[in-house]
Protein backbone atom coordinates (compact mmCIF):
# COMPACT_ATOMS: atom_id res chain seq x y z
CA UNK A 1 0.00 0.00 0.00
CA UNK A 2 0.89 3.67 -1.04
CA UNK A 3 0.11 4.69 2.62
CA UNK A 4 2.65 2.54 4.54
CA UNK A 5 5.46 4.71 5.07
CA UNK A 6 9.10 3.55 3.62
CA UNK A 7 11.59 5.61 5.69
CA UNK A 8 11.93 8.87 6.91
CA UNK A 9 13.03 10.36 10.71
CA UNK A 10 9.89 9.70 12.40
CA UNK A 11 9.68 5.99 10.98
CA UNK A 12 10.46 2.49 11.91
CA UNK A 13 11.69 0.98 9.41
CA UNK A 14 10.32 -3.02 9.71
CA UNK A 15 12.23 -4.74 6.62
CA UNK A 16 11.58 -4.91 2.90
CA UNK A 17 8.11 -5.94 1.39
CA UNK A 18 8.10 -8.65 -1.50
CA UNK A 19 6.12 -6.49 -4.03
CA UNK A 20 8.88 -7.96 -6.76
CA UNK A 21 10.90 -4.76 -6.07
CA UNK A 22 11.82 -5.25 -2.53
CA UNK A 23 10.19 -2.32 -1.07
CA UNK A 24 11.06 -0.96 2.57
CA UNK A 25 7.97 -0.80 5.11
CA UNK A 26 7.68 0.63 8.27
CA UNK A 27 5.39 1.93 11.02
CA UNK A 28 5.66 6.12 11.96
CA UNK A 29 5.81 6.68 15.89
CA UNK A 30 2.90 7.66 16.16
CA UNK A 31 1.19 4.53 14.32
CA UNK A 32 3.47 2.38 16.14
CA UNK A 33 1.64 3.45 19.95
CA UNK A 34 -0.79 1.23 18.72
CA UNK A 35 1.69 -1.71 19.77
CA UNK A 36 2.59 -4.55 17.69
CA UNK A 37 1.79 -8.09 17.88
CA UNK A 38 4.77 -10.16 17.35
CA UNK A 39 4.43 -14.35 16.77
CA UNK A 40 7.32 -16.54 15.91
CA UNK A 41 8.68 -20.02 16.96
CA UNK A 42 11.95 -20.53 17.73
CA UNK A 43 14.72 -20.09 15.02
CA UNK A 44 12.24 -17.75 12.55
CA UNK A 45 13.57 -14.46 12.26
CA UNK A 46 11.87 -13.15 15.54
CA UNK A 47 14.69 -12.05 17.55
CA UNK A 48 16.24 -10.31 14.45
CA UNK A 49 13.62 -8.45 13.87
CA UNK A 50 12.95 -7.17 17.19
CA UNK A 51 16.75 -6.63 17.41
CA UNK A 52 16.47 -4.37 14.24
CA UNK A 53 13.72 -2.22 15.56
CA UNK A 54 15.34 -1.64 18.92
CA UNK A 55 18.07 -0.56 17.46
CA UNK A 56 16.02 1.69 15.32
CA UNK A 57 14.85 3.66 18.42
CA UNK A 58 18.47 3.67 19.71
CA UNK A 59 19.88 5.02 16.75
CA UNK A 60 17.28 7.89 17.09
CA UNK A 61 17.20 8.29 20.45
CA UNK A 62 13.87 7.06 21.65
CA UNK A 63 13.41 5.17 25.05
CA UNK A 64 12.90 1.91 25.44
CA UNK A 65 11.96 -1.07 27.63
CA UNK A 66 14.10 -4.66 26.91
CA UNK A 67 12.96 -7.46 28.55
CA UNK A 68 14.91 -10.96 26.98
CA UNK A 69 14.03 -14.20 28.66
CA UNK A 70 16.64 -16.36 27.19
CA UNK A 71 19.44 -13.25 26.41
CA UNK A 72 20.16 -13.39 22.64
CA UNK A 73 18.14 -10.95 21.62
CA UNK A 74 20.25 -8.24 24.55
CA UNK A 75 23.72 -9.83 23.03
CA UNK A 76 23.07 -8.82 19.75
CA UNK A 77 21.94 -5.22 20.51
CA UNK A 78 24.51 -4.59 22.46
CA UNK A 79 27.39 -5.74 19.81
CA UNK A 80 25.29 -2.87 17.99
CA UNK A 81 24.59 0.00 19.55
CA UNK A 82 25.47 3.66 18.27
CA UNK A 83 27.99 5.42 20.23
CA UNK A 84 25.23 7.33 21.55
CA UNK A 85 24.11 4.78 23.67
CA UNK A 86 27.38 4.38 25.89
CA UNK A 87 26.79 5.98 29.15
CA UNK A 88 22.88 5.89 28.55
CA UNK A 89 22.13 2.39 28.56
CA UNK A 90 21.14 0.51 32.20
CA UNK A 91 21.82 -3.32 31.81
CA UNK A 92 20.11 -6.08 34.07
CA UNK A 93 22.14 -9.19 33.53
CA UNK A 94 23.10 -11.71 35.99
CA UNK A 95 26.19 -12.73 34.16
CA UNK A 96 27.74 -9.18 34.99
CA UNK A 97 29.79 -9.12 37.75
CA UNK A 98 29.24 -7.04 41.06
CA UNK A 99 26.47 -5.43 42.26
CA UNK A 100 23.40 -5.04 39.38
CA UNK A 101 21.75 -1.61 38.77
CA UNK A 102 19.12 -0.95 41.54
CA UNK A 103 15.43 -0.18 41.62
CA UNK A 104 13.57 0.03 44.76
CA UNK A 105 9.89 -1.20 43.29
CA UNK A 106 8.12 0.10 47.05
CA UNK A 107 9.47 3.64 46.37
CA UNK A 108 7.55 4.64 42.79
CA UNK A 109 5.64 7.64 42.45
CA UNK A 110 2.31 5.54 43.63
CA UNK A 111 3.12 3.52 46.73
CA UNK A 112 -0.31 2.11 47.21
CA UNK A 113 0.05 1.33 42.97
CA UNK A 114 3.17 -0.55 43.86
CA UNK A 115 2.06 -2.56 46.84
CA UNK A 116 -0.87 -3.83 44.51
CA UNK A 117 1.67 -4.51 41.62
CA UNK A 118 3.66 -6.59 44.17
CA UNK A 119 1.13 -8.83 45.48
CA UNK A 120 -0.53 -9.35 42.16
CA UNK A 121 2.59 -10.27 40.54
CA UNK A 122 3.64 -12.69 43.68
CA UNK A 123 0.12 -13.99 42.83
CA UNK A 124 0.06 -14.77 39.15
CA UNK A 125 3.99 -16.42 40.08
CA UNK A 126 2.87 -18.63 42.73
CA UNK A 127 -1.02 -18.99 41.84
CA UNK A 128 -1.12 -22.64 42.54
CA UNK A 129 -0.29 -22.20 46.07
CA UNK A 130 -1.57 -18.78 47.11
CA UNK A 131 -4.45 -18.07 49.22
CA UNK A 132 -6.71 -15.01 50.63
CA UNK A 133 -4.32 -15.67 54.35
CA UNK A 134 -1.20 -15.39 51.86
CA UNK A 135 -2.67 -12.35 49.79
CA UNK A 136 -3.52 -10.55 52.90
CA UNK A 137 -0.19 -11.05 54.78
CA UNK A 138 2.02 -9.98 52.05
CA UNK A 139 -0.36 -7.02 51.23
CA UNK A 140 -0.27 -5.47 54.65
CA UNK A 141 3.29 -6.39 55.54
CA UNK A 142 3.84 -4.18 52.48
CA UNK A 143 1.85 -1.81 53.28
CA UNK A 144 3.46 -1.34 56.81
CA UNK A 145 6.85 -0.87 55.24
CA UNK A 146 5.65 1.72 52.89
CA UNK A 147 3.56 3.69 55.43
CA UNK A 148 6.23 3.38 58.04
CA UNK A 149 9.56 3.89 56.06
CA UNK A 150 8.37 5.62 52.68
CA UNK A 151 10.80 5.33 50.14
CA UNK A 152 13.41 3.31 52.75
CA UNK A 153 11.17 0.47 52.56
CA UNK A 154 12.21 -2.93 50.80
CA UNK A 155 11.22 -6.13 50.09
CA UNK A 156 13.95 -7.81 51.90
CA UNK A 157 12.82 -6.14 55.20
CA UNK A 158 9.74 -8.25 55.25
CA UNK A 159 11.01 -11.32 56.36
CA UNK A 160 12.14 -8.79 59.33
CA UNK A 161 9.02 -7.52 59.68
CA UNK A 162 7.40 -11.12 60.34
CA UNK A 163 9.81 -12.65 62.12
CA UNK A 164 11.41 -9.62 64.69
CA UNK A 165 9.52 -8.79 67.55
CA UNK A 166 11.41 -5.67 68.34
CA UNK A 167 11.64 -4.03 65.01
CA UNK A 168 8.00 -4.92 64.10
CA UNK A 169 6.98 -3.11 67.19
CA UNK A 170 8.88 0.02 65.89
CA UNK A 171 7.54 -0.23 62.61
CA UNK A 172 4.05 -0.34 63.83
CA UNK A 173 4.37 2.35 66.26
CA UNK A 174 4.64 4.66 63.08
CA UNK A 175 1.60 3.31 61.82
CA UNK A 176 -1.64 6.33 61.67
CA UNK A 177 -3.55 3.36 60.04
CA UNK A 178 -5.93 1.59 62.55
CA UNK A 179 -6.28 -1.49 60.11
CA UNK A 180 -2.92 -1.98 60.03
CA UNK A 181 -2.40 -1.65 63.77
CA UNK A 182 -5.58 -3.68 64.21
CA UNK A 183 -4.04 -6.42 61.65
CA UNK A 184 -0.53 -6.41 63.78
CA UNK A 185 -1.92 -6.56 67.13
CA UNK A 186 -4.07 -10.03 66.19
CA UNK A 187 -0.40 -11.27 64.33
CA UNK A 188 1.60 -10.65 68.02
CA UNK A 189 -1.64 -12.25 69.28
CA UNK A 190 -0.74 -15.79 67.47
CA UNK A 191 1.32 -18.61 69.37
CA UNK A 192 4.94 -19.19 67.65
CA UNK A 193 3.51 -21.90 66.04
CA UNK A 194 0.67 -20.78 64.11
CA UNK A 195 2.36 -17.33 63.70
CA UNK A 196 5.08 -20.00 61.80
CA UNK A 197 2.34 -21.47 60.18
CA UNK A 198 0.97 -18.13 58.82
CA UNK A 199 4.55 -16.57 57.89
CA UNK A 200 5.65 -20.26 56.53
CA UNK A 201 3.99 -19.58 52.58
CA UNK A 202 4.76 -16.27 52.77
CA UNK A 203 8.79 -16.45 53.64
CA UNK A 204 9.03 -19.84 50.71
CA UNK A 205 8.28 -17.02 48.13
CA UNK A 206 10.62 -14.60 49.33
CA UNK A 207 13.21 -16.90 49.63
CA UNK A 208 12.54 -18.21 46.26
CA UNK A 209 13.42 -15.01 44.93
CA UNK A 210 16.02 -13.08 47.43
CA UNK A 211 17.72 -15.64 47.96
CA UNK A 212 19.31 -15.19 44.43
CA UNK A 213 21.90 -12.43 44.77
CA UNK A 214 21.11 -10.71 41.46
CA UNK A 215 17.40 -10.55 41.98
CA UNK A 216 17.69 -9.60 46.00
CA UNK A 217 20.32 -6.62 44.96
CA UNK A 218 17.92 -5.07 42.19
CA UNK A 219 14.73 -5.28 44.01
CA UNK A 220 16.27 -4.82 47.36
CA UNK A 221 19.67 -3.10 46.79
CA UNK A 222 18.57 -0.02 49.08
CA UNK A 223 17.61 3.01 47.05
CA UNK A 224 17.40 3.57 43.22
CA UNK A 225 20.78 3.94 41.23
CA UNK A 226 19.09 5.05 38.56
CA UNK A 227 15.59 6.89 37.44
CA UNK A 228 13.25 5.21 35.29
CA UNK A 229 11.06 7.80 33.37
CA UNK A 230 14.48 10.20 33.00
CA UNK A 231 16.22 7.31 31.19
CA UNK A 232 13.01 6.82 29.00
CA UNK A 233 12.35 10.39 28.34
CA UNK A 234 16.02 11.49 28.08
CA UNK A 235 16.16 8.66 25.24
CA UNK A 236 17.90 5.52 27.28
CA UNK A 237 17.73 2.07 27.08
CA UNK A 238 17.12 -0.23 30.15
CA UNK A 239 17.80 -3.78 29.07
CA UNK A 240 16.59 -7.51 31.48
CA UNK A 241 18.84 -10.15 30.29
CA UNK A 242 16.73 -12.58 32.73
CA UNK A 243 17.61 -16.26 31.41
CA UNK A 244 15.75 -18.73 32.70
CA UNK A 245 18.56 -21.22 32.85
CA UNK A 246 20.64 -18.82 34.99
CA UNK A 247 17.68 -17.16 37.30
CA UNK A 248 15.20 -20.00 37.51
CA UNK A 249 11.69 -19.34 35.87
CA UNK A 250 10.33 -17.89 38.63
CA UNK A 251 12.77 -15.64 39.50
CA UNK A 252 13.20 -14.38 35.80
CA UNK A 253 9.51 -14.13 35.93
CA UNK A 254 8.70 -12.20 38.67
CA UNK A 255 11.99 -10.28 37.87
CA UNK A 256 10.69 -9.44 34.70
CA UNK A 257 7.21 -8.32 35.73
CA UNK A 258 8.38 -6.30 38.67
CA UNK A 259 10.58 -4.45 36.22
CA UNK A 260 7.60 -4.09 33.56
CA UNK A 261 5.22 -2.70 36.37
CA UNK A 262 7.97 -0.36 37.64
CA UNK A 263 7.97 1.33 33.88
CA UNK A 264 4.54 1.32 33.62
CA UNK A 265 4.67 3.70 37.41
CA UNK A 266 7.24 5.84 35.34
CA UNK A 267 4.76 6.30 32.79
CA UNK A 268 2.05 7.68 34.13
CA UNK A 269 3.25 10.40 35.44
CA UNK A 270 3.08 11.99 32.01
CA UNK A 271 -0.95 12.50 32.43
CA UNK A 272 0.35 15.66 33.76
CA UNK A 273 2.35 16.90 30.62
CA UNK A 274 0.83 18.44 27.59
CA UNK A 275 0.21 15.73 24.99
CA UNK A 276 3.16 17.48 22.84
CA UNK A 277 5.73 16.90 25.47
CA UNK A 278 5.12 13.46 26.02
CA UNK A 279 8.52 11.67 24.91
CA UNK A 280 7.63 8.55 22.45
CA UNK A 281 9.29 5.50 24.47
CA UNK A 282 8.78 2.05 23.52
CA UNK A 283 8.86 -1.72 25.72
CA UNK A 284 9.82 -4.79 24.03
CA UNK A 285 8.46 -8.00 25.89
CA UNK A 286 9.83 -11.25 24.50
CA UNK A 287 7.69 -14.20 26.05
CA UNK A 288 5.12 -11.33 27.04
CA UNK A 289 2.66 -13.81 28.12
CA UNK A 290 5.13 -14.31 31.76
CA UNK A 291 5.90 -10.50 32.43
CA UNK A 292 1.90 -8.65 32.55
CA UNK A 293 0.90 -9.56 35.40
CA UNK A 294 -0.03 -5.89 36.59
CA UNK A 295 -3.30 -5.07 38.64
CA UNK A 296 -4.82 -3.53 35.30
CA UNK A 297 -6.56 -5.75 32.75
CA UNK A 298 -3.85 -5.96 29.65
CA UNK A 299 -6.66 -4.43 27.47
CA UNK A 300 -6.63 -1.07 29.65
CA UNK A 301 -3.09 -1.12 29.84
CA UNK A 302 -2.40 -0.82 26.37
CA UNK A 303 -4.61 1.84 25.44
CA UNK A 304 -3.87 4.06 27.98
CA UNK A 305 -0.46 3.35 27.03
CA UNK A 306 -0.87 4.97 24.06
CA UNK A 307 -2.09 8.33 25.55
CA UNK A 308 1.23 8.64 27.45
CA UNK A 309 3.43 7.51 24.21
CA UNK A 310 3.97 4.41 25.51
CA UNK A 311 4.61 1.74 22.67
CA UNK A 312 4.52 -2.18 23.51
CA UNK A 313 5.54 -5.03 21.34
CA UNK A 314 4.71 -8.16 22.81
CA UNK A 315 6.27 -11.57 21.35
CA UNK A 316 5.53 -14.94 22.02
CA UNK A 317 5.88 -18.00 20.23
CA UNK A 318 2.22 -20.32 20.25
CA UNK A 319 -1.23 -19.06 20.72
CA UNK A 320 -1.71 -21.19 23.54
CA UNK A 321 0.37 -19.03 25.57
CA UNK A 322 -1.57 -16.77 26.01
CA UNK A 323 -4.10 -16.35 28.43
CA UNK A 324 -7.93 -15.42 27.52
CA UNK A 325 -7.31 -11.62 28.26
CA UNK A 326 -4.47 -11.50 27.21
CA UNK A 327 -5.45 -13.16 23.48
CA UNK A 328 -8.53 -10.89 23.51
CA UNK A 329 -6.39 -7.96 24.15
CA UNK A 330 -3.38 -8.85 21.36
CA UNK A 331 -5.87 -9.43 18.68
CA UNK A 332 -8.18 -6.15 19.17
CA UNK A 333 -5.97 -3.63 21.19
CA UNK A 334 -2.30 -4.46 19.21
CA UNK A 335 -3.51 -3.32 15.85
CA UNK A 336 -0.33 -3.81 14.54
CA UNK A 337 0.67 -7.42 13.14
CA UNK A 338 3.75 -9.44 12.44
CA UNK A 339 3.46 -13.48 12.12
CA UNK A 340 6.45 -15.51 11.32
CA UNK A 341 5.61 -18.69 10.18
CA UNK A 342 2.65 -20.25 12.47
CA UNK A 343 1.05 -23.72 13.13
CA UNK A 344 -1.88 -24.25 11.15
CA UNK A 345 -4.30 -24.09 14.70
CA UNK A 346 -2.39 -20.48 14.74
CA UNK A 347 -2.69 -19.94 11.32
CA UNK A 348 -6.23 -20.79 11.21
CA UNK A 349 -7.36 -18.51 14.29
CA UNK A 350 -4.78 -14.91 12.64
CA UNK A 351 -5.77 -15.50 9.23
CA UNK A 352 -8.85 -13.30 9.86
CA UNK A 353 -6.20 -10.86 10.81
CA UNK A 354 -4.29 -10.74 7.21
CA UNK A 355 -7.53 -11.58 5.63
CA UNK A 356 -8.37 -11.69 2.14
CA UNK A 357 -5.13 -10.83 1.03
CA UNK A 358 -3.46 -13.98 2.56
CA UNK A 359 -4.97 -17.00 4.17
CA UNK A 360 -3.91 -19.78 6.76
CA UNK A 361 -2.21 -21.52 4.49
CA UNK A 362 0.24 -18.78 3.46
CA UNK A 363 0.88 -18.41 7.44
CA UNK A 364 0.99 -21.95 7.74
CA UNK A 365 3.76 -21.80 5.10
CA UNK A 366 6.33 -19.21 5.51
CA UNK A 367 10.08 -19.70 4.96
CA UNK A 368 12.79 -19.00 7.59
CA UNK A 369 12.98 -15.05 8.47
CA UNK A 370 9.88 -14.47 5.98
CA UNK A 371 6.55 -12.85 7.97
CA UNK A 372 3.02 -11.56 7.41
CA UNK A 373 2.46 -8.29 8.27
CA UNK A 374 -0.76 -5.60 8.42
CA UNK A 375 0.23 -2.09 9.49
CA UNK A 376 -1.36 0.79 10.79
CA UNK A 377 -0.87 3.36 8.11
CA UNK A 378 0.43 6.94 8.39
CA UNK A 379 -3.33 8.21 7.39
CA UNK A 380 -4.51 5.98 10.54
CA UNK A 381 -6.12 2.79 9.00
CA UNK A 382 -4.36 -0.68 8.56
CA UNK A 383 -3.10 -1.62 5.32
CA UNK A 384 -3.20 -4.67 3.13
CA UNK A 385 -1.76 -7.55 4.54
CA UNK A 386 1.76 -8.05 3.02
CA UNK A 387 4.65 -10.96 3.45
CA UNK A 388 8.04 -9.10 4.02
CA UNK A 389 12.25 -10.56 5.11
CA UNK A 390 13.61 -9.45 8.03
CA UNK A 391 16.77 -7.41 7.00
CA UNK A 392 20.28 -8.80 8.53
CA UNK A 393 21.47 -7.59 11.55
CA UNK A 394 23.94 -4.55 10.92
CA UNK A 395 27.55 -5.90 11.58
CA UNK A 396 28.48 -6.01 15.39
CA UNK A 397 30.81 -3.44 16.46
CA UNK A 398 34.08 -4.83 17.59
CA UNK A 399 33.97 -3.72 22.04
CA UNK A 400 30.98 -2.09 21.91
CA UNK A 401 29.19 -4.41 23.80
CA UNK A 402 31.66 -4.61 26.40
CA UNK A 403 31.59 -0.48 26.10
CA UNK A 404 27.95 -0.09 27.02
CA UNK A 405 28.60 -3.04 29.99
CA UNK A 406 31.34 -1.32 31.61
CA UNK A 407 29.27 1.84 31.23
CA UNK A 408 26.25 0.83 32.70
CA UNK A 409 28.49 -0.65 35.99
CA UNK A 410 30.50 2.43 36.33
CA UNK A 411 26.90 4.77 36.07
CA UNK A 412 24.22 2.50 37.70
CA UNK A 413 25.88 -0.16 39.49
CA UNK A 414 26.14 0.56 43.91
CA UNK A 415 29.76 0.00 44.63
CA UNK A 416 30.47 -3.10 46.79
CA UNK A 417 31.87 -0.96 49.71
CA UNK A 418 28.91 1.64 49.74
CA UNK A 419 26.72 -0.65 51.92
CA UNK A 420 24.82 1.68 54.57
CA UNK A 421 21.61 1.56 52.83
CA UNK A 422 21.37 -1.40 51.83
CA UNK A 423 19.25 -3.69 54.33
CA UNK A 424 20.15 -6.91 55.83
CA UNK A 425 18.56 -9.98 54.30
CA UNK A 426 17.21 -11.79 57.16
CA UNK A 427 15.25 -15.11 56.17
CA UNK A 428 15.01 -17.14 58.88
CA UNK A 429 14.60 -20.66 58.38
CA UNK A 430 12.27 -21.10 61.70
CA UNK A 431 10.30 -18.41 62.61
CA UNK A 432 9.64 -20.38 66.20
CA UNK A 433 13.25 -19.29 66.50
CA UNK A 434 13.33 -16.08 65.79
CA UNK A 435 10.67 -15.13 67.39
CA UNK A 436 11.81 -16.85 70.97
CA UNK A 437 15.78 -15.06 69.60
CA UNK A 438 13.57 -11.58 69.95
CA UNK A 439 12.19 -12.25 73.20
CA UNK A 440 14.99 -13.49 75.43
Amino acid sequence: SPDVPAYGPDVRVLSDAETGHPRPVGVTVASARQHLHVLGQTGVGKSTFLANLILSDAHAGRGALVIDPKGDLIDDVLDRLPERAIGRTVLFDPAEPGSPPCFNVLAGPDPAFAVDSIVTIFHRCFASSWGPRLDDLMRSACLTLVRAQGHRATLAEIPKLLTDTPFRARIVGRLQDELLQGFWTAYDELSPAARAAVISPVMNKLRAVLLRPFVRDALSGGTSTFDLARTLDTGGLVLARLPKGVLGEDAARLFGSVLLAHTWQAITPRVRLPEHERRDAAAYIDEAQNFLNMPIAVSDLLAEARAYRFSLALAHQHLSQLPKDLREAVSADARNKVYFTASPEDAHELARHVGPVLGAHDLSHLGAYQAAGRVITGKGGQSPAFTFRTRPLPDLIPGRQEAVRAASRAAFSRPETSTPSRPKLRLSTDPRRAHEESTK
